[in-house]
């Protein structure tokens, strides 16, 4: 019996292509996980991390007790954040502060003043400011948290236990 016949086949049996497509399969799964490379990207090398503080607006926040989410942003001094729909981590809630809604109202002599909107359905209605810590990198061109730069504009979204709502970055502070 020939250890090779006609058709590339070992002992009639196995193709020779097939004993190569396999040993390759073999070393790639090998190659991954005997040598995963190094974490994180190249770009990341050589940065400073540095503490910065972040403020969020948060407008119109629909809630059926809008003080208890106060209250609950404030006792957990922790928050989850997504920035640009990428999952960012924890960061520290280092302030919450709850923002007046008020109505202008036009005077007689063409003045124009401010006064507490009145509408019985802002009950339910919070807006408020929120202040985040971490520490990020900081490059060239600003801080970078999760591979995401952060920059007033930035849409993040801010995940609690009994939470989850969008703010954007409206104020963004490097700290020494």
């Amino acid at each position: 019996m020939a250890i090779l016949d006609s058709k590339g086949r070992l002992f009639g049996k196995i193709s020779v292509l097939d004993i190569g497509a396999g040993l390759i399969i073999l070393m790639v799964v090998a190659g991954i996980f005997l040598f995963p490379g190094t974490s994180g990207s190249v770009a990341q090398v050589g940065t400073a991390t540095k503490p910065i503080e972040v403020d969020v607006m948060v407008r119109g926040l629909t809630v059926r007790e809008p003080q208890a989410l106060l209250e609950n942003l404030q006792q957990e001094e922790k928050t989850r954040i997504i920035i640009r729909n990428q999952p960012y981590g924890e960061v520290d809630v280092l302030d919450v502060v709850s923002l007046p809604r008020s109505v202008a109202v036009p005077q007689p002599d063409g003045t124009v003043i401010s006064r507490p909107d009145p509408r019985p359905e802002l009950n339910y209605t919070i807006d408020m400011m929120v202040t985040l810590g971490g520490n990020a990198q900081i490059l060239d061109d600003g801080p970078v948290l999760g591979n995401t730069k952060i920059k007033v504009g930035t849409p993040m979204e801010l995940e609690g236990q009994t939470y989850r709502f969008n703010a954007p970055v409206v104020g963004v502070r490097i700290l020494d």
